[in-house]
């Protein structure tokens, strides 16, 4: 099993996904996402593999504008040019991906 958590270091998801790892000894690697963001590469992997809606934090303010790019490639690109716009935390295995906190998902992939 190969974890990336990807999240933001005050969020409060994302401490409760890390916790969930570490009460398992399960080894991951945490990015934070403000400082690093995502490459597009993982980007794309994880909107293969959960949607690029499911991606999107829609309480953020400058969701307003994002919402109204017109195709889904300036949409991903809003993406990875602003990663605070991006829900966390978003825990990577391989091509499997989750979005928010899901312990019935990870729990599978055990």
């Amino acid at each position: 099993m190969n974890i990336q958590i990807f999240g933001k270091a005050k969020c409060f998801d994302t401490k409760k996904a890390e916790r969930y790892f570490k009460e398992r000894r399960i080894k991951y690697q945490f990015v934070d996402i403000i400082k690093f963001g995502m490459s597009r590469g993982e980007l794309s992997s994880v909107k293969n593999a959960v949607g690029l809606e499911a991606m999107v934090n829609t309480e953020d303010e400058d969701y307003p504008l994002y919402k109204y790019l017109a195709s889904n490639e300036a949409k991903l690109d809003k993406l990875y040019e602003e990663p605070y716009l991006i829900k966390t935390p978003i825990v990577r295995n391989g091509k499997q991906a989750t979005v928010g906190y899901c312990p019935e998902v990870w729990k599978t992939w055990e």
